[in-house]
């Protein structure tokens, strides 16, 4: 992250602006998953508030449209093209019976799925084009999208704005919360995983 907070201190505030708005867009809607540091970008962009190289509701504003934007695309992205492409994995690496699983997890799942996997980088690019693949209906992504994006983006910005300058706090605070949301979101997997196994148990004629 050093690198990135440099280059941002040394550009103008609209750029930054602009920065806060397309990195977490681009890197919610890429597919299959290219990490880019979308929330090191929301927490430099509040570290730079706290600075006054620009205001804290203009960021906050960018942050929030980012992260709700991008992923709408990337969901897009896996409704229509995502057939196509998770086919095409080599069947020796990836079961195509493993890839229903993972998407009827994802759509029994998608709402706290959705808001869990903000906090950790991967799976910001993979859940919303997943949720597109296991055809999540659109209504039910956009609330949900919009409740983690928001939480996220704010969350994000005003930690970068309450640790002002002091990069080393921020990069600690970006790895607790990922582990923290991953660790979170495995229980929720491993808990749907177990109440989908016991339902199809029952359903079993004896």
């Amino acid at each position: 992250m050093d690198w990135l907070s440099d280059l941002l201190l040394t550009l103008p505030g609209w750029t930054v602006l602009t920065l806060v708005f397309l990195v977490p867009a681009l890197e919610a809607a890429a597919f299959p998953g290219v990490l880019m540091p979308g929330q090191s970008t929301m927490l430099i962009g509040g570290a730079l508030a706290h600075l006054g190289r620009a205001p804290l509701a203009s960021v906050l504003t960018a942050a929030v449209l980012g992260a709700l934007v991008g992923p709408s695309i990337g969901y897009l992205i896996g409704r229509r093209w995502g057939h196509r492409m998770t086919a095409r994995l080599p069947h020796r690496l990836v079961r195509p019976t493993d890839v229903e699983r993972t998407l009827a997890l994802v759509r029994k799942l998608s709402g706290p799925a959705l808001v869990a996997a903000r906090f950790v980088a991967l799976l910001r690019t993979l859940v919303p084009a997943l949720s597109g693949v296991a055809g999540v209906p659109y209504r039910r992504f956009l609330l949900w999208n919009a409740v983690g994006g928001v939480i996220w983006a704010v969350c994000s910005t005003l930690a970068g704005f309450q640790l002002g300058g002091s990069w080393q706090h921020l990069r600690s605070g970006v790895t607790a919360a990922g582990w923290l949301a991953l660790g979170a979101l495995v229980l929720l997997l491993a808990a749907g995983y177990t109440v989908h196994r016991v339902r199809l148990r029952r359903a079993r004629p004896s």
